[in-house]
This record gives C-alpha cells, sequence and structure tokens, in this order.
C-alpha cells in the first residue's frame, strides 16, 4: 500500500499544476510590484529544492536536476538576475510532472532512512530523515503555491 507520503506529495503537486495550466512564457515571466519573483521562479524553485532534497541529500544517484537550474531558481536567486538560459514554462512543467513518480520510485522503501548529513533549513529547522525531508517538501510547495496563486489574482491570469 502507497504510504501517505507520496499521496500527498501528488495531491501538493497536482494542485500546483492546475495554477500552473494555461500560463504562457510572457505571463509567467510578470513580477508584480512588490514582489521579487514571478511565477516561473516559483515554479522552478519548487522543482529544484524538491530535487535537492528527494535526491542530492538523501544520497541518491538519480537526480534529474539541469546544472544550470539552481543558479536560476536556487535560494536566494531571482528573475532581475537572470541573464539567458531560462527555461520555458513546458520545459518546467514536464519536469515538475514526473518528478512525484520518480521520488517515489527511488524513496519508497527509504523513508525512515537517517541521511549522512542533517540538513538545517534556513528557518533553523533540522532534518534527519528521509521522511522528514519530503514531508518539508510539502510545507515548502505549500507556500510557493501560494504564491503563484497571488501573482495570479494580481497579473490577472
Amino acid at each position: 500500500m502507497k504510504h501517505y507520503l507520496f499521496k500527498q506529495l501528488r495531491f501538493v503537486r497536482d494542485n500546483t499544476m492546475r495554477q500552473a495550466a494555461e500560463i504562457g512564457d510572457e505571463q509567467a515571466a510578470i513580477v508584480p510590484e512588490g514582489f521579487n519573483n514571478n511565477i516561473k521562479w516559483n515554479l522552478g524553485h519548487i522543482y529544484v529544492v524538491q530535487e535537492k532534497f528527494a535526491f542530492i541529500l538523501t544520497g541518491e544517484e538519480t537526480s534529474n536536476m539541469p546544472d544550470h537550474y539552481p543558479a536560476l531558481f536556487g535560494p536566494g536567486t531571482k528573475p532581475g538576475d537572470w541573464e539567458d538560459n531560462v527555461p520555458p514554462m513546458r520545459e518546467l512543467t514536464q519536469l515538475l510532472a514526473s518528478q512525484t513518480d520518480r521520488i517515489e520510485q527511488a524513496l519508497e522503501l527509504r523513508l525512515k532512512d537517517q541521511i549522512e548529513q542533517p540538513y538545517t533549513t534556513s528557518t533553523g529547522h533540522t532534518l534527519s530523515t528521509v521522511e522528514e525531508l519530503l514531508s518539508f517538501c510539502l510545507y515548502h510547495e505549500g507556500m510557493h503555491f501560494d504564491a503563484i496563486k497571488t501573482i495570479k489574482r494580481l497579473i490577472q491570469i
């Protein structure tokens, strides 16, 4: 039987994908007044963080992160600093759509495993198991899901 955590990851991702549906590259690039980021950045950031937590920090060798993504979408980055090599929405949504299945396949039998080096988030929360890393991804994606919804409302999509 599928672990509840994977069901939740899929539920959250499905909601994120519904918010991203039908948003073109031009709309996804708008940074509303008072914001540092846009819809494209939020989607890329969700992907980068989840890839890091699910594959890199767990020691998996199956990460599917393009080399230039951390410089575009990692913590502390923003679209105002982008120069080139920004992926189209189509690429981001394809990567996001397949990520949850990849995570489940790689980690379904490893949830209780301790990670080699515990990871402390920017808010001071230390994560030390695969399950804790994936649980944090739910919170993280939820925050960025809300940012995407807010930006869509502000730019009237």
